[in-house]
C-alpha cells in the first residue's frame, strides 16, 4: 500500500482521526470510534514520541486476524497530539490458524501497552514491581492492587490461581487511588514439578467507563452478559468481513457475479457489526445506574474530530463536510467520548441520506446557559409526522433504503440527557434536515 495511511492521537492516547484502515485495525483490535489507539506497538510509538518530543520512525509488526501486518510508521508531534503517517503496510498470511490459542503473540501485545509489570509467588505475594512501590515487595499483591469483581461476581485473577491458567480484564486501583483504574493480566509460572509457582503480568490504566466493565452493580450481570456476547461475536463477523472483501478484490480469479455477492456479503456483515455495538450500547444506557461524565468538552473540536472520522465516508458519495473552523471552540460540559459518538452518528446519517454532491454544514452556537452544535444536510428531510418515530427504538422512517440499525439516535438521545442536554430535529419533507445536539454550555 504505497499511499500514506495517516492518524492523529490525542495527548490522552485516543485515535482521534484515521484513514479508514487504521481506523478499521484499532476497531478490530478491540478499541472504538474516536476511543483510545489499542494497537499496543503503534500506542507505544506514540507515548515515545510525547515524551521525547521529536519525531520517530521505525518498522512495526502486529496482527489483525489471520494477517500479519509490517508497517513502516513515522510518528510526529502535533500540537499536544502526535500525528502517525504510515508509509509502508505489507501483509501476510499469519503462520497460526484463526483460533490460536493465547500465548507468547498476545502476551507481548499487552507488554507492548502496559505502565506496570508484576510478578507474585503462589502464595500473590509481589516479588516484582515496575514501576517499584517502597515496601510492596515481599507484601500481598492485595496491598498494593485493590482487586475488583466481574460481571459475573467473580475475580478473574483468583479464578486463574484455582486452574493455573492466564488471565485478562482483572479491574484494580491502586490502594488509595480509586479514581485511578487499571486492568491487569497475567500468565501462569510454574515449578521444577510443573506445579503453580504464581503469575508473572502487566497493568495499564484505562478509562473510567472501561473499567466499569468489571464493576458489581445492580444491573451489571445482564450488562457484562452484553459486552461479552458483543466481543464474541465481532471476531466471527471480522472474519466474514475480511474473506468477503479478499473475494471481491481478486477480480481476475473470480467470477464477476461472485464479486458481487461476496460485496454483498462484506456489506451485510459490517451492519451487523453496527447492530452488535449498538446493541450493547443499548444495554449499557438503559442500566438504572448508568451515569454519563461531565468534563470540559469542546464541541466545536468533537465536530471537528467526528467529520474527519466520516471524511472517506463521504468522498465516496461526494459529499462536502463543511466543518467548524480550526479556531472555533464551543465549550460545553459532557463525556468527550459519548459527545463524539453522538457526532459521528449525526454526521454519520448526515452523509447516509445526503445526494451526491451534497453539503453538511456542521455550526455550533451559544444561547445563554446551552451550547449547541448543528448538523444540516441537503437530503429529503423528514416529515413532522415522522419527527418523533425518528428516535424510538429500531425505527427508520423508509426501512426500504439503506441505512442504520435503527437504534442510533435512540441511543444518541438518551445519552445527551444523560449528560443534561438533548438532541433536536428542525426539517420538513424535501427540505433537508437540521439535527441539534444541545449541552450546557461551560
Amino acid at each position: 500500500m504505497r499511499t500514506p495511511i495517516h492518524g492523529l492521537v490525542d495527548r490522552d492516547g485516543r485515535l482521534v482521526s484515521a484513514d479508514t484502515p487504521l481506523a478499521t485495525l484499532n476497531v478490530r483490535a478491540g478499541g472504538t470510534t474516536g476511543g483510545m489507539l489499542v494497537v499496543p506497538q503503534l500506542a507505544g510509538l506514540a507515548r515515545l514520541v510525547r515524551r521525547l518530543g521529536v519525531a520517530v520512525s521505525r518498522g512495526v509488526s502486529t496482527a489483525d486476524g489471520d494477517r500479519d501486518l509490517d508497517l513502516w510508521v513515522r510518528a510526529s508531534p502535533q500540537g499536544d497530539g502526535v500525528a502517525l503517517a504510515i508509509v509502508g503496510w505489507t501483509e501476510t498470511l499469519s503462520r497460526q490458524p484463526f483460533a490460536a490459542p493465547a500465548g507468547d503473540r498476545e502476551r507481548d501485545f499487552r507488554r507492548g501497552a502496559a505502565e506496570w509489570r508484576w510478578a507474585v509467588d503462589a502464595h500473590l505475594r509481589l516479588t516484582r514491581l515496575d514501576p517499584p512501590r517502597d515496601g510492596a515487595i515481599g507484601q500481598p499483591l492485595a496491598r498494593t492492587f485493590v482487586l475488583r469483581p466481574g460481571p459475573d461476581r467473580t475475580v478473574p485473577m483468583i479464578e486463574a490461581m484455582a486452574a493455573g491458567t492466564a488471565f485478562g480484564g482483572q479491574a484494580a486501583h491502586p490502594v488509595g487511588e480509586p479514581e485511578r483504574m487499571l486492568r491487569l493480566s497475567g500468565w501462569p509460572l510454574t515449578n521444577d514439578d510443573g506445579g503453580f509457582a504464581g503469575f508473572e503480568g502487566v497493568a495499564g490504566y484505562v478509562a473510567e467507563d472501561e473499567a466499569a466493565v468489571g464493576d458489581v452493580a445492580p444491573d451489571a450481570g445482564d450488562s457484562g452478559f452484553g459486552v461479552r456476547l458483543g466481543a464474541a461475536l465481532r471476531a466471527p463477523i471480522d472474519r466474514i468481513i475480511t474473506q468477503a472483501d479478499a473475494i471481491r478484490s481478486a477480480d481476475d480469479a473470480v467470477r464477476p457475479d461472485y464479486i458481487e455477492y461476496a460485496g454483498d456479503i462484506a456489506n451485510a456483515g459490517r451492519h451487523l457489526l453496527d447492530l452488535v455495538d449498538d446493541l450493547v450500547d443499548l444495554q449499557a444506557i438503559e442500566r438504572s445506574d448508568f451515569r454519563a461524565r461531565s468534563e470540559s468538552i469542546d464541541l466545536a473540536d468533537i465536530a471537528r474530530r467526528a467529520a474527519g472520522l466520516l471524511a472517506v465516508r463521504a468522498a465516496r458519495t461526494n459529499v462536502r463536510i463543511d466543518a467548524p473552523a480550526l479556531e472555533e471552540r464551543l465549550p460545553a460540559r459532557g463525556e468527550f467520548g459519548r459527545g463524539l459518538q453522538i457526532m459521528v452518528n449525526l454526521i454519520g446519517n448526515a452523509v447516509r441520506y445526503s445526494p451526491p454532491g451534497g453539503t453538511i454544514w456542521i455550526r455550533g452556537e451559544q444561547d445563554g446557559a446551552a451550547a449547541r452544535i448543528v448538523v444540516a444536510d441537503q437530503g429529503k428531510g423528514i416529515a413532522a409526522q415522522d419527527q418523533d418515530r425518528v428516535f424510538e427504538k429500531f425505527e427508520r422512517v423508509d426501512p426500504s433504503e439503506p441505512g442504520g440499525t435503527g437504534l442510533g439516535l435512540y441511543i444518541s438521545r438518551r445519552l445527551a440527557r444523560a449528560m443534561g442536554g438533548d438532541i433536536l430535529l428542525d426539517s420538513s419533507a424535501g427540505g433537508g434536515a437540521r439535527f441539534m445536539l444541545v449541552l450546557p454550555a461551560e
